[in-house]
Order: structure tokens, then C-alpha cells, then sequence
């Protein structure tokens, strides 16, 4: 397994992330559905706020069933979305666009990872986007398989409470995204 993608990053690359269980806290077998029940993962805005600098843009991506099953109405996860991104605002952070799919993991022809159809929507937002030069860092089967699809480097976030074990699958495997912060900055880039 080879890390040597990311001494090649610098502001012509794109960082896609997951967001349950890689930026805040996953709820097992639930969903997050309010502010109050979001907790980011330690180091996570401090991180953001590296990648930031770095990255040309950075993606959020998540499948968002709870919306379908009646869990949550769309208005609370653009409230949830827009209460992460103001977050990571504040220390310094950019989040360029989130993107999320409400549809039912069991709906035919779903906007859910592994479709790619979220790394297309971004694509159109941002022509100059190149899917070769992105990484999506992400916690389950699906996500890996998502940025394989579309063509991207792959990092999986491993995590104690997910059922989802590590498989060659991903070019690479990291405990969180201070951990992907600190490999990178090892690589001592002079980026700007």
C-alpha cells in the first residue's frame, strides 16, 4: 500500500469528506438530527482548517436516509449542515459545498455513495475540479467504493464502533483526520 499521493497534494487537489464518523461523531444505529447531538471528532477543526490551506476545494458528501424514513425533515439537515460549516468557519476552516442524498438506501437508481453522483454534482459546481487528483476520506464500505468509482485516491477512517472492516479496497488507512493532517504536513510542502 503505497502513501505517495499525498506527497503530490497541493492546490490543485480536491479532499472529499464523509461526514458522519469522520468529521462528527457517528450515532450507531441513529442519526444525528439536531446541533445539539453534533460532536465533532477531536482534532477535526483544527484539521479543516490545515486541509484548507492546502486543498483547492474541500467537499462534504453524505448519505442522509433519515430524511426518507421520516426521521428528520430536510429543513433540520440543511439547519444540521449549516450549523458544521459555520463551525468550522469560525476556527478558520472553508468548507466549499456539502452535498447529500435524503433517498432510501433500498430506492432504485439512489443518489447514494457508492453512486458517484455527488462527485458529478460537485464536477458541475466546480469545472475545475480533477477527480484523478481528489482523495474522499471516508468510515464505511461505501464511501471507499464511492471514491474508487469516480476515480479518486481513497482513504478509509478507521473506527472502533463500525462493523465495516478495512479491506484492500483503500489506498490508504488512518485512525482521523488529525492523523491524515500530520501526514501530510510531514511532507513539509511549501504550497503557496
Amino acid at each position: 500500500m503505497t502513501h505517495n499521493f499525498l506527497s503530490k497534494i497541493n492546490n490543485t487537489w480536491t479532499l472529499f469528506l464523509d461526514r458522519d464518523g469522520v468529521i462528527n461523531k457517528r450515532i450507531f444505529g441513529g442519526y444525528v438530527t439536531s446541533p445539539s447531538e453534533f460532536e465533532f471528532i477531536s482534532g477535526v477543526l483544527e484539521s479543516i482548517k490545515y486541509f484548507s490551506s492546502i486543498f483547492y476545494k474541500i467537499i462534504i458528501v453524505t448519505n442522509q436516509q433519515g430524511v426518507a424514513k421520516g426521521i428528520m425533515t430536510e429543513d433540520e439537515l440543511i439547519t444540521l449542515n449549516e450549523f458544521m460549516v459555520n463551525e468550522i468557519t469560525k476556527v478558520g476552516g472553508k468548507t466549499d459545498a456539502v452535498y447529500y442524498c435524503t433517498d432510501l438506501a433500498t430506492a432504485p437508481d439512489n443518489c447514494r455513495k457508492p453512486s458517484i453522483n455527488m462527485a458529478k454534482k460537485a464536477v458541475e459546481n466546480f469545472p475545475k475540479i480533477d477527480l484523478q487528483k481528489s482523495i474522499m476520506v471516508g468510515d464505511s464500505q461505501s464511501d471507499i467504493e464511492f471514491g474508487k468509482n469516480a476515480g479518486m485516491k481513497t482513504i478509509f477512517v478507521t473506527n472502533k464502533d463500525s462493523d465495516f472492516i478495512p479491506t484492500s479496497l483503500s489506498d490508504m488507512n488512518i485512525d482521523s483526520l488529525h492523523e491524515l493532517k500530520i501526514k501530510i504536513q510531514s511532507f513539509n510542502h511549501s504550497l503557496i
